[in-house]
């Protein structure tokens, strides 16, 4: 039988499942493939993964073919540092103005579009465009977005004379009272149907590399903090930051998202959230 195929996003927010898969053993029976965000959704909805972890905007817009694995996800209640608009005026000073969007997610475009709407009653021009951490706003533009470990290092390298800065998860906290779902796990429906064992053997090596990876939390900093342009003491706070746990309440929570997305339309329909049978 052919190696499930996984697609695995190695951003720090899920760097205890990234030693768990690489430094315990437990991609061993896998076929592992890295990219960034917008690589692995394409793979999965194109057939080249079998499972991935995708961006939350990605379910809903494909939820008719895939499957979202229970009890993990990337989520964060309030701050979450990874996710910043760098803007050089204040937010609620923001209204046509000209955003540049990070090319590496979708969900974060999404939150950025909703809470200017319904917080700020603003209609930016938006740009998706290459950004580096370095030169955070290009001189034609009034803010961007940046997610990721390119976000985490500007959160730690502020410049407030210059700029300013929003967190998005704290600004949807602000907006909703909720947390907020960023990724989830799923994996495609006709796999699914194919290979429930193989569905399973995906489960169960996820799992056990967020649980296992977490508990050797100061491993999995040491292995790589010398390739970062982080100290070990901002990454292991990064990780108490992010939650990977999906429980019935941040399904809600996700609920709310959708809704939201739908009325701004982003999405063409409200999706429906369905689980992949496996056990737990």
């Amino acid at each position: 039988m052919n190696k499930p195929r996984l697609g695995h996003i190695h951003f720090l927010n899920v760097l205890p499942l990234t030693y768990g898969l690489n430094n315990l053993n437990l991609k061993e029976g896998l076929e592992l493939r890295n990219g960034v965000p917008a690589v692995m959704n394409n793979d999965l909805l194109t057939g080249r993964v079998d499972a991935s972890e995708v961006s939350s905007i990605v379910y809903a817009r494909n939820y008719e073919d895939l499957l979202v694995l229970p009890d993990l996800c990337v989520r964060a209640d309030g701050e979450v540092r990874s996710i910043l608009l760098v803007s050089k005026k204040p937010i609620e000073e923001i209204n046509e103005d000209k955003i540049i969007l990070t090319a590496q997610s979708a969900t974060a475009h999404c939150l950025l579009k909703i809470i200017m709407a319904k917080a700020y009653d603003a209609s930016p021009r938006y740009y998706t465009r290459n950004l580096t951490p370095v030169h955070p706003v290009p001189n034609d533009a009034t803010a961007s977005l940046l997610i990721g470990d390119d976000a985490l290092y500007v959160y730690h390298h502020q410049q407030k004379d210059k700029y300013y800065y929003y967190d998005l998860g704290r600004e949807w906290k602000k907006l909703t009272d909720r947390c907020m779902v960023y990724a989830v796990w799923t994996v495609h429906k006709s796999f699914a149907q194919a290979n429930p064992e193989g569905v399973q053997f995906i489960y169960d090596r996820l799992y056990r590399s967020l649980q296992d990876g977490w508990k050797n939390k100061k491993e999995a900093i040491a292995s790589i903090i010398d390739k970062k342009p982080f100290t070990e003491r901002q990454v292991s706070e990064y990780l108490n930051v992010i939650k990977w746990n999906l429980t019935e309440e941040y399904l809600d929570n996700l609920k709310v998202f959708y809704d939201l997305a739908y009325e701004q339309k982003l999405i063409p329909r409200r999706p429906r959230i369905r689980i992949a049978d496996v056990q737990r």
